[in-house]
């Protein structure tokens, strides 16, 4: 069986309840997962597939499969996208099955689910296997604790990067919440990505963090999973690394926009706090943080993450 969904951590993360209930509904098929390579650890800790083949392509767009070494698939199952490019992907390697948003008449027995665009990417994954008999339960979203030490147990974790612009909140904003939690007595360590160098010693600097609190380059994701797994609380915009700190069951506020909480949100808990001002939808790629993104104040964000934290032991 092959499943397609080669794009970033915190789509993998989303999909998680889907790939477990693939797993359940066929747990004797050979279950392969096309994601990029960078990503082949974070597949295999969710305990819902047997191999990876590494697959991927500029933005969120289609990769290539013709690399694909094996017979055809018994079946291919398209949790990609819901135009015809990812169906074509699949189709083009004849699996006996294919499941996807965008099947032709005769593709498969039912009729091929709708696409909802208001829809919760946890819940559309789950509908559409659903509409093939497929049980999912979008709330299946932990992933067992790692064995990996954290490499700073129950601090703080801030990460201010983003993929794009549009959904980074700005750097003087993330250092004034650094500073306020820091001044509190909480330890505080900021996070970036593999190009977000520039940007954590930016936060770093503006907020007087030492550079024993930053955890630069981009971490494995062993140690990357243990950091959020055994943090106190994390702080990050609408990025892979809160969909991490959901699958651990780690408090987090999380700033949204300019994509809403009802599409991307963590699952309602008193341990996830989404902070979220309506308005006009807006580009989730664009090259400047978005409005209603920076429609969020930092005493918003402290007073969020002060509810979410065990108040600091004393001292006698």
């Amino acid at each position: 069986m092959l499943v397609l969904r080669a794009l970033g951590l915190g789509d993998l993360l989303a999909g998680v309840p889907a790939l477990r209930g693939i797993r359940r509904a066929f747990p004797q098929d050979h279950v392969v997962l096309a994601v990029p390579p960078a990503l082949a650890e974070a597949a295999s800790a969710t305990g819902a597939v047997d191999g990876i083949l590494p697959a991927e392509a500029p933005g969120r767009g289609v990769p290539s499969l013709d690399h694909w070494a094996g017979p055809p698939p018994d079946i291919a199952i398209d949790l990609h996208g819901n135009g015809p490019e990812s169906r074509d992907a699949l189709a083009a390697l004849r699996p006996r099955r294919l499941l996807a948003h965008a099947a032709e008449p005769g593709d498969a027995p039912v009729r091929p689910p709708v696409w909802r665009p208001d829809e919760h990417e946890r819940e559309r994954w789950c509908r559409f296997l659903g509409a093939y008999g497929i049980a999912a339960d979008p709330d299946d979203v932990r992933l067992p604790p790692p064995a990996t030490p954290s490499p700073a147990p129950g601090a703080v974790v801030v990460h201010p990067g983003a993929e794009s612009a549009a959904r980074r909140w700005p750097a003087e904003r993330y250092a004034a919440v650094v500073r306020r939690l820091r001044t509190l007595g909480r330890r505080v360590v900021l996070t970036g990505g593999p190009a977000e160098d520039p940007l954590v010693l930016d936060v770093a600097a503006r907020a007087g963090l030492p550079t024993s609190g930053l955890l630069r380059g981009g971490l494995p994701f062993g140690e990357l999973s243990a950091l959020l797994a055994h943090a106190a609380l994390v702080v990050s915009g609408d990025t892979g690394l809160a969909h991490l700190a959901v699958a651990h069951g780690t408090p987090s506020v999380t700033l949204f926009g300019p994509v809403s909480p009802r599409l991307w949100g963590p699952p309602r808990a008193e341990c996830h706090i989404a902070l979220w001002k309506p308005g006009p939808p807006g580009d989730p790629h664009g090259d400047v943080p978005d409005p209603l993104l920076l429609r969020i104040g930092t005493d918003e964000v402290v007073t969020a993450a002060l509810s979410l934290l065990r108040p600091v032991p004393t001292t006698a």
